[in-house]
């Protein structure tokens, strides 16, 4: 191995991605240990998990792309087997089937399909003829909808969308024609009623009412909604200051260390905080999208693709469910929000993408 390279180098780690990711970890601590009103305990918990996080993506980056490849089907094929033992043993919580008691500690399967989903369609389509056809599309989307569909009846309709967005990412990146997009979109349109009718639950559909009017139901459905927009718009241009969230200190604004963190940030940091916490989160992201445009490969280049696309639309769907444009989800802002799983999966996926990069078969710039 050259003597020229760096250590970070050595152990298949990139130095840009890295350093996002370790922006948003610090972001992370500090505005959780706001929202916990200062909890300590909370605060080195989410460090600990951040900790697992980052192991986890120095391990994954060890693993060089062909053998995450070959690994593929066994991954995905694992991933269903656990989904449907979630749904005849899985522990029951807060309404909802979602994990699986092993023991020592719990695992949530849908969050391993977040990565093996695409990690599944990317490799299918590794062994096809690009761009995609009709047939290749219809046989990727049952890849992509069956364990969507597992996950959706336990049921956790965010994540369930969260992992058919995944899919329909490599789906795009495959080529697939416009024509085909928009017979998918259509598809998806005129069977909206009866999903409407049959599929959703009642609390589901009154979080979509919701949407159109938070206030209708102020103190009920509405309530998350209308607490995260006064706390956003409070903070003003500069914000309040860190520790100064009235709305999260004063138990108006639920789910403060969770889904609703983005709240607590805008509220003491203000549009000049967003300002740059959208700066990192989309320089992560592209410099995922630049990992996938220097991989030759068709597996590697659809897989970095849509790992990047889809850690933006967690950005972008957890922003906008705080800002009262999309529905409530409970979809966690990414790597910043208390909790393991997510962050552990993220991290995963991008120990994957940092892999793609230094393991490249051509040079880059």
């Amino acid at each position: 191995m050259p003597t020229s390279l760096t250590t970070l180098q050595r152990w298949n780690l990139d130095k840009p991605l890295g350093t996002a990711l370790l922006m948003l970890a610090i972001i992370s601590l500090g505005v959780i240990f706001s929202a916990s009103g200062q909890d300590v305990s909370i605060t080195v918990a989410q460090l600990v998990r951040l900790g697992i996080g980052f192991a986890v993506l120095f391990l994954a980056a060890q693993i060089h792309p062909d053998t995450l490849a070959r690994w593929t089907p066994y991954i995905y094929l694992g991933g269903l087997v656990l989904l449907v033992i979630v749904l005849l043993t899985g522990v029951i919580g807060k309404g909802a089937q979602r994990w699986l008691n092993l023991g020592l500690f719990s695992i949530q399967p849908s969050e391993i399909m977040k990565l093996a989903v695409p990690m599944m369609v990317a490799w299918y389509f590794s062994q096809q003829h690009l761009p995609a056809t009709s047939k290749q599309a219809i046989i990727a989307a049952g890849i992509i909808l069956l364990p969507a569909a597992l996950v959706a009846v336990q049921p956790d309709l965010g994540t369930a969308l969260m992992i058919a967005s995944s899919g329909a990412f490599v789906l795009f990146l495959a080529g697939m024609g416009w024509t085909l997009i928009a017979g998918i979109l259509i598809l998806i349109a005129a069977s909206a009623p009866l999903v409407w009718s049959y599929f959703l639950h009642d609390y589901q559909r009154n979080r979509i009412l919701t949407l159109f009017d938070p206030t209708a139901d102020p103190l009920g459905t509405g309530y998350h909604t209308i607490q995260s927009m006064i706390a956003v718009g409070s903070g003003g241009i500069f914000g309040k200051g860190w520790l100064e969230s009235s709305q999260a200190r004063l138990d108006f604004l639920p789910e403060s260390s969770t889904d609703f963190i983005f709240a607590v940030f805008a509220e003491e940091f203000g549009l000049f905080g967003i300002i740059i916490l959208f700066s990192i989160f989309i320089f992560a992201t592209g410099r995922g999208i630049i990992i996938a445009t220097y991989a030759q490969e068709t597996y590697t280049r659809l897989l970095a693709g849509s790992l990047a696309l889809t850690f933006f639309l967690y950005f972008f769907v957890n922003i906008g469910m705080v800002t009262g444009i999309l529905p409530v989800v409970g979809v966690p802002l990414p790597i910043i929000s208390y909790g393991g799983s997510s962050v552990v999966t993220l991290m995963a996926g991008f120990g994957m993408l940092m892999s793609i990069h230094a393991n490249r078969k051509i040079a880059q710039p």
